[in-house]
């Protein structure tokens, strides 16, 4: 039997999407949501472009969560500097199993925040919101779902029930046996983000696809990829550890021919991705550091 109550905590585009499709598929789906984002999902319900043409679907909304108020799933879509503050706003709820669909390179703080009812996560969509309307789309391959796994890998009564619900949703999903070794090889590729960046905010597309920001991103990868391994860490999955075994020449190609896919542009320098300047940089700074210390552990076992 399905779970029949799903939480979604926060109403940016993971959220949004991921509340749009089990809403779509009939669940009982409900919004936690603040502010304009909540004013604008009660008057005009979840508003969202499909195929260029602008649709609404009327959503349940709440803007705080009552520690009696109980759901089978709670979904914790943030940015990565957010993870602590929206972990501590559901501690005291007593909803049994809370996904984290976020980056990170360890979950040491969520647990002692929500304890073992935290089952880690990483989304398998993207977009933006522009005036209010959902842009988004996930990812066809598989291995571009929805990716999730218990921290000590077992297979676990609750990994199979919300596999049942992403299937319900026709959703795709990964279920990884190792799911931080997956975290902290994500972090290795999201950090080099970094390079769209710029002191006053998102660098414009012609320099986001020059050789100068093109080669920094690129020899990032390979360097970061390469600690990784360096660490023990199993880097994963396939395609990511096929990324720092290319060439910097063909991973620059490679960011330049999606820099010319409209989606991806949005994605990587929309006003999304504007807003993630503080999560990239609290990224990289996290994932060497840990880095690090793995790297300075294993020194002294030798």
């Amino acid at each position: 039997m399905l779970p029949k109550r799903l939480l979604i905590f926060g109403a940016g585009v993971i959220g949004s999407v991921y509340a749009l499709r089990f809403a779509q598929s009939g669940m009982d789906v409900t919004i936690l949501a603040r502010g304009e984002r909540l004013e604008l999902l009660k008057k005009d319900g979840l508003r969202y472009n499909e195929n260029g043409t602008i649709k609404q679907l009327l959503v349940k909304t709440i803007d705080t969560l009552a520690d009696d108020d109980i759901y089978d799933f709670i979904f914790v879509p943030v940015k990565y500097d957010q993870a602590e503050s929206a972990l501590s706003a559901v501690k005291n709820n007593q909803s049994h199993t809370i996904i984290t669909l976020t980056n990170t390179v360890g979950y040491d703080s969520w647990l002692e925040i929500v304890g073992d009812r935290l089952l880690p996560g990483f989304p398998g969509a993207g977009g933006d919101i522009k005036d209010g309307v959902l842009y988004a789309q996930f990812g066809s391959n598989p291995r571009q779902g929805l990716i999730f796994g218990e921290i000590n890998g077992h297979m676990t009564g609750r990994v199979q029930e919300l596999a049942a619900i992403l299937e319900a949703a026709d959703l795709n999903y990964v279920i990884e046996q190792d799911i931080q070794a997956f975290h902290i090889s994500h972090a290795a590729l999201a950090a080099v983000n970094k390079h769209f960046y710029t002191d006053e905010g998102m660098t414009d597309l012609e320099t986001a696809r020059s050789e100068s920001t093109l080669s920094k991103l690129a020899a990032d990868i390979k360097h970061n990829l390469r600690l990784v391994a360096q660490a023990g860490i199993p880097v994963i999955p396939p395609e990511t550890k096929l990324m720092g075994e290319l060439p910097e020449a063909e991973i620059i190609s490679r960011y330049r021919q999606m820099l010319n896919d409209d989606f991806i542009i949005d994605v990587k320098l929309g006003n999304q991705a504007a807003g993630r300047k503080a999560e990239i940089l609290l990224l990289d700074e996290a994932l060497h550091h840990k880095l690090s210390a793995l790297l300075h552990q294993s020194d002294h076992r030798m």
